[in-house]
Formats: structure tokens, C-alpha cells, sequence
């Protein structure tokens, strides 16, 4: 993958490709930025040229590269077990699905990587087998005699044991090893890697680069284009699944709405609670990763619905395909006086989910908090 074929991110482009003329390429890199932003795509680019920028057959090296195939080019990932890996799950034993999933999905989100490998029901983790795997390789010499590159994408995976074992090979790295650590929440990266890491932060990608991608490689009209980056949110990944209308939003509005109109009837019902209990024990069923999912889906949902109800249509992006379901009748329940801690409550069970909580729990516990907000009322405030 070459810089060229990164969306935007000129600026970033620019900086990375100085540093190697520069020659003051820094030993240990932190790629922050949300999913679609291109901070993986951006780092296998920047790798190849690094490896290939001095290399004595550039065309050979930038053909192994273009194949994740360069000896020298060395990647880690977050995996689980699988059909075909019953135990001790490293990713050299997914390379060849970890090519196809780039060549396909260079933008692809984790919840993506762990669908290609059928395992989207749990979730991916950077253990210490896999630290191990990593002093291993980077001990040896240099294939091709230039530099090594690891690539840790979703760094912020790493456990605690795979972490410090990887800290003094971070801080003192072998000569011409370079570090490339991809994460897209730096806030869950112990502060003792952080800190032997210089971060790099991604914006989002603009509306315009995303639909100026979507015309030329996806051969959209420019009203399609620019009205499905606008609905990506800088999210070059979901702008595609918007186009292929294979993301999870529509079985996501269901269970929101689903959610939604049960809570409202259950204040002052007791009855509803079963309905809150059945409703909580469905999403549990669908993994760890689904259900993270779904909650950041809530949190669009309800700001989105914020924005309508004080006045900012243009800026509502969201479509519900529920027939008898309609935003416009459901915003003016969102506003001053509860959104703050709807997501705050929202924002807690995801974080709950993530640490490996009672999924069921944690689903009704915020259900039953969400039948009392939804019926709070903004003061008015007398002239």
C-alpha cells in the first residue's frame, strides 16, 4: 500500500515521509484515530516506504510489500480462537485471512477482522503469547538489511502482561526496528507504553475526500456520494457498508426501537419489566462485540434526536427505515434535561461490556434507568 492510495490525511502524509528523509524517524509511533480514518492503512503505507524507500530492488520490495509479504514487515493483531486455532491464538497463525482482510477491507473496523475470522461473538485480545512472538521476531537481524517494521493494530487490545512484557523492547528497540502501535482509544494503552511512544493523532476524514473516493473507486453519482459521506461521519468504513447496506444499523434500529418503546410503557407498569427482561437477554445473546456496537449505535441515536428537537435538521443524518416508527416524534423526549446522563449511562454499560460484565445485567440495569429518563422534562425558564 503506498501514500497515494491513502484517503486525505495530507498533512500526516507529508510529516511521515519527512521524518524518513529527515532521517529522524522515531523508534516507537502511536497512530491515534477512530475507525475509518485510515490510521492502519496509513501505517502499512508509511512501513513500505520505509523498507523500500533505500532498498537496492525497490520494485521487488514494493511488490511484497503491496502482498504484506516483505520479511521485514511484521504485523500483530488482536485474535481469539477459532475453528481452525482451538488454543494459544498468535496472528502468524491468521496471516493469510490478515492479507485478505486488508486487501479487502483496508479501512475495516475490529468488529470486521473478527467477522472475516468467524469469530464475531468474542472478543479479540493482544496476549502474552503474542508479546512473545514479538521479542522473537524483532531479536533477529534484519532480512534485506534495512529496517524492521511491527505493526500493532488495535494496540489498546494488548493485556496487561502482553504490555509490560513488550515495555523494554519499546523503550530500547534493537537498531533500525520501528514501532508502529495503531490504536483507536490511546486512553486505554497503559501510560508506560504512551509514553515511550510519539503519537500521531488522525482526524476524521472530510466529507469531500470521502465522496471524491466514492465517486472514482465505487463509481457512485455525486449526489449519492455526498450524501453517504455525509452519513459516515469522517467514517470511510461505514460510507461503505452505507453503499453496500450490509452494516448492522438496520437490525440496530430494531432492537433500539424495540427498547425504546418498552421503556416508555414501563413507567408506572410493572408488567413491561418482563419485556425489558426479554429484550436484554436477546442482545446478550449476540457477543461481546455486537453488543458494544449496538450501544455507540444508542449514542447516535439519541443525539441525533437532540439535534432534531432543537431546531438543527441539517445536521440529522439519520434515516430510520421502521415504518411506523418517527424520529420527529421521538426527539422532543431527548433534550437538556436528561441527554447528558443517557450517555453517560449508555457510555458506562459499554464500558462494563467491554471488561467482560454480566451482559444481561448491565442491559436491564440501563433499562430500567432509561424508563425514568426518557420521561424527564426540560424546565422552562420564565421571561
Amino acid at each position: 500500500m503506498t501514500f497515494d492510495q491513502i484517503i486525505g490525511q495530507e498533512h500526516i502524509k507529508k510529516h511521515l515521509q519527512q521524518t524518513v528523509k529527515n532521517n529522524r524517524i522515531p523508534h516507537a509511533q502511536l497512530f491515534v484515530g477512530k475507525e475509518g480514518s485510515g490510521t492502519l492503512a496509513t501505517a502499512i503505507a508509511y512501513a513500505q516506504y520505509l523498507l523500500c524507500n533505500s532498498s537496492a530492488n525497490a520494485e521487488a520490495c514494493n511488490l511484497k510489500c503491496s502482498k504484506l509479504q516483505h520479511p521485514d514487515l511484521h504485523f500483530a493483531f488482536p485474535v481469539t480462537t477459532n475453528d481452525s486455532v482451538k488454543k494459544h491464538p498468535v496472528s502468524n497463525l491468521f496471516l493469510n485471512d490478515w492479507r485478505d482482510f486488508i486487501e479487502k477491507q483496508p479501512y475495516g473496523s475490529l468488529f470486521n477482522w473478527l467477522q472475516h475470522i468467524g469469530v464475531e461473538n468474542k472478543q479479540g485480545q493482544i496476549g502474552v503469547d503474542e508479546a512473545e512472538d514479538i521479542v522473537k521476531k524483532l531479536q533477529l537481524k534484519s532480512y534485506e538489511g534495512g529496517f524492521k517494521v511491527m505493526i500493532i493494530w488495535m494496540a489498546e487490545k494488548m493485556n496487561v502482561a502482553a504490555s509490560n512484557k513488550l515495555l523494554k523492547l519499546i523503550e530500547e528497540p534493537p537498531s533500525q526496528t520501528i514501532f508502529l502501535l495503531v490504536t483507536e482509544d490511546e486512553g486505554q494503552i497503559i501510560n508506560t507504553i504512551k509514553s515511550r511512544c510519539q503519537a500521531l493523532h488522525f482526524p476524521s476524514l472530510s466529507s469531500a475526500d470521502i465522496a471524491n473516493t466514492l465517486i472514482q473507486q465505487e463509481n457512485v453519482s455525486e449526489n449519492e456520494a455526498t450524501k453517504t459521506a455525509y452519513q459516515a461521519e469522517g467514517n470511510y468504513n461505514k460510507a461503505l457498508q452505507l453503499l453496500n447496506n450490509n452494516s448492522n444499523d438496520l437490525i440496530f434500529e430494531e432492537w433500539f426501537i424495540t427498547w425504546i418503546r418498552a421503556a416508555f410503557k414501563a413507567k408506572g407498569n410493572a408488567a413491561v419489566i418482563q419485556d425489558l427482561i426479554g429484550w436484554s437477554e436477546t442482545i446478550a445473546k449476540s457477543g461481546r462485540e455486537t453488543q458494544k456496537q449496538f450501544l455507540q449505535y444508542c449514542l447516535q441515536f439519541f443525539r441525533q434526536a437532540l439535534l432534531l428537537n432543537y431546531g438543527t435538521p441539517d445536521l440529522v443524518f439519520l434515516e430510520t427505515k421502521t415504518n411506523n416508527f418517527k424520529l420527529e416524534k421521538f426527539a422532543p423526549f431527548i433534550n437538556s434535561a436528561n441527554i447528558l446522563t443517557i450517555e453517560k449511562e449508555v457510555s458506562d454499560a459499554l464500558y462494563h461490556i467491554e471488561r467482560n460484565g454480566n451482559a444481561k445485567i448491565i442491559l436491564l440495569d440501563l433499562s430500567i434507568k432509561l424508563t425514568r429518563l426518557l420521561h424527564t422534562k426540560e424546565e422552562k425558564i420564565n421571561a
